[in-house]
């Protein structure tokens, strides 16, 4: 039955005695009120979370930023490199240039010829210098017209007069002076374009004083009869294309007709696409950075405040102090606000048992030491030795009762960091029974109870948990009923399954538990013996540390008042019901 201490005296031995629970004896108002060794004051506490915060930027954020922009700027890098849309330019402008040397040809093939007899021509290189230069090239293109023998009759950057030769060379158009931000975007461009890749190798373009068609091999394969294509190195780093095709007149090569050019309008198509590509990933960087920023502040901000809140807590130890409340986000990071949250108020709940715990445990000890000190005092001045004798016997009673209690305080103390530590193991719940009802009946005492133990046959009773902290709950049920029992009166103990439960029961004759009182029970140091039992004979914790064991495996203790068919209390009975493997 219900451990209850019934002896009002010493409640009020506690109460005179001045010391209120959870206060050391001594302490006044002011040194409760004054923070702990290891709390500090809110400035002080604000001023470590200051020294904490080093960063301006968080390395989450810049985490979340770098990985995104790196994403995109792999991706735009990719783009840039447009080294196949710049080899199908080279290739067109090499058919065009080899279409137009085609047409020149053609009509040098048939205007610059000189009859020479038995029915032979050959290529006026007068002629052809006057053509090459009405064809007007545009600037950047160079005609040259060589000679089957090899010498250079025509180039368009050569002309002739009455002072000898003089080379031609187009200058650029005139255009307006660019802009600071464009000349910033150039200097990008040609930073990014600096760390490219590198073209493939090319042969340097070399012009000797007086060319022949030796200085070109495109012109030696002109002269051959077969269109050739040729790309050089300048030496100021563009590409030199030249295309040379043979000049006929009824299929007999009169010579060798080459245009040649540089690669500057398909670098600038080269440049106008990868300009606009800049411009998109200018506008898309920095709509993915601020995006990023936006999504890492929603991610680091909360945290930083979550942090900021626990920092604030284990400084401070001060309720005031709250968790934020982001369970609204419906994220992860709602759900850790309110694991915080309940963690929070399961550690405040914690604190809250402990001191509870500490002062319970500090009026249950002061009621022997009150009493012993009374003894020992009173001991000192009587002279009577039957007195005395008495007086030792009560002394001795209260060191027992003291050793009983801190045995069971201790015991109660250790229980959770057990229960954390140790490994679950398969536990048979009917095998315990038979096994621990076995131990009381072994010896029967006269005048005690008879135990009748009902078990499903063949049925394995199987649970996880620790066999040794079932087994006291077991013990502590029994005994509490052989305490309640009366004379030759009988306790049942039963087991079976209930759904997804073990069940258990353990019942006795006695009186019964008070109706209002059912709950109580369970509470720590609440006893109430039955008539007779000397005082202090228990502690009070052995139905608190049974619920708390039963807790701890995910189960359930409950105290009822078994009842006849007339309504009348006939006993008690205490169920346990436990998760089964």
């Amino acid at each position: 039955m219900p451990e209850m201490t019934h002896a009002m005296a010493d409640k009020a031995s506690g109460a005179a005695s001045g010391s209120a629970p959870g206060n050391s004896p001594g302490a006044s108002p002011e040194d409760a009120s004054r923070p702990g060794r290891d709390e500090l004051s809110a400035a002080e506490v604000e001023t470590r979370l200051r020294r904490r915060r080093k960063w301006l930027i968080s390395p989450l954020t810049l985490r979340i930023m770098a990985i995104n922009l790196l994403a995109l700027a792999m991706l735009v890098g990719g783009v840039f490199y447009v080294d196949e849309y710049r080899r199908s330019l080279i290739v067109a402008e090499l058919q065009n240039m080899r279409l137009q040397a085609e047409l020149l040809a053609g009509a040098l093939g048939a205007t610059v010829v000189q009859n020479v007899g038995d029915d032979s021509v050959v290529m006026s290189p007068d002629l052809a210098r006057q053509l090459v230069r009405r064809f007007e090239p545009p600037p950047g293109v160079r005609i040259r017209v060589f000679l089957p023998t090899g010498e250079l009759a025509a180039d368009s950057r050569m002309l002739r007069g009455p002072y000898g030769v003089v080379q031609i060379e187009p200058l650029p158009p005139i255009g307006a002076t660019a802009s600071l931000g464009e000349r910033a975007l150039n200097a990008v461009y040609d930073w990014i374009v600096g760390w490219l890749p590198a073209d493939e190798h090319l042969p340097p373009y070399r012009e000797a004083p007086l060319q022949t068609a030796l200085d070109y091999p495109e012109v030696l394969e002109a002269l051959q009869g077969e269109a050739a294509y040729a790309r050089r190195r300048l030496p100021e780093g563009r590409m030199h294309l030249s295309v040379g095709v043979p000049v006929q007149s009824y299929r007999q090569v009169l010579g060798a007709l080459v245009i040649s050019g540089t690669d500057k309008s398909i670098e600038e198509n080269i440049r106008a696409v990868r300009l606009d590509i800049m411009k998109v990933f200018a506008l898309v960087f920095a709509v993915t950075a601020l995006l990023s920023f936006y999504l890492a502040r929603t991610i680091t901000r909360p945290i930083e405040r979550l942090a900021a809140a626990a920092e604030r807590l284990r400084l401070g130890m001060n309720r005031q102090h709250k968790i934020p409340d982001f369970r609204k986000r419906r994220d992860e990071i709602g759900e850790l606000s309110g694991t915080l949250i309940a963690m929070t108020d399961a550690l405040w709940q914690r604190l809250d048992a402990i001191e509870r715990f500490a002062a319970d445990v500090a009026h249950e000890i002061k009621n022997p030491l009150t009493s012993l000190r009374s003894a020992v005092e009173t001991a000192s001045r009587v002279k009577d030795a039957g007195q005395q004798q008495k007086l030792m016997a009560v002394i001795l009673d209260d060191v027992k009762r003291l050793d009983r209690l801190i045995s069971d305080i201790s015991d109660a103390s250790r229980l959770d960091s057990e229960l954390s530590r140790a490994d679950m193991e398969t536990v048979d719940v009917g095998i315990m029974l038979t096994t621990l009802v076995g131990i009381y009946t072994a010896v029967p005492k006269e005048g005690g109870p008879r135990f009748r133990v009902a078990l499903p046959p063949g049925d394995k009773l199987l649970v996880t948990g620790l066999e040794t902290r079932l087994g006291q709950v077991v013990r502590n049920l029994v005994t509490n009923a052989i305490s309640f029992s009366p004379p030759d009166g009988t306790i049942t103990v039963t087991g079976g399954r209930e759904g997804s439960f073990v069940v258990f029961t353990v019942e006795d004759e006695g009186p019964g538990i008070p109706e209002n009182k059912l709950a109580d029970i369970f509470n720590r140091f609440y006893t109430e013996r039955p008539k007779g039992e000397r005082f202090g004979t228990h502690s009070g914790l052995g139905l608190s540390i049974s619920k708390q064991i039963v807790d701890a495996h995910g189960g359930t203790i409950i105290a009822e008042n078994r009842m006849d068919s007339a309504g009348q209390v006939v006993g008690a009975r205490f169920t346990v019901r436990l998760p089964k493997q």
